[in-house]
């Protein structure tokens, strides 16, 4: 599998940014990268970011508690200028200093 497009997702979020996040168990697709995010006050447990034909992201984020998953927020056409401030926002979580 061509993991391309997720190690170009995963430097362009950075990789203080996934620090910061507390990301693990970081996942290449096809089109996209999932990573599981640490404890915080909004309750997202995993992000998914997937490339879109536009050349823009979708930005999906669920809760996963045992084997009930839940979608808190779905975000499309997001340019990669926004991922950061999608992410803070959805998450409660700083990606930066």
């Amino acid at each position: 599998m061509d993991t391309t497009i997720a190690n170009t997702i995963r430097q362009q979020i950075g990789g203080g940014a996934l620090f910061m996040l507390g990301a693990k168990n970081l996942v290449a697709h096809k089109d996209g990268l999932s990573f599981k995010v640490g404890r915080n006050a909004k309750g997202v447990t995993h992000v998914t970011v997937t490339l879109l034909p536009s050349d823009t992201y979708r930005v999906h984020f669920q809760r996963v508690w045992g084997t009930k998953v839940t979608t808190k927020a779905d975000h499309s056409d997001v340019y990669v200028d926004c991922l950061h401030t999608i992410i803070e926002s959805e998450t409660g979580m700083y990606t930066s200093l």
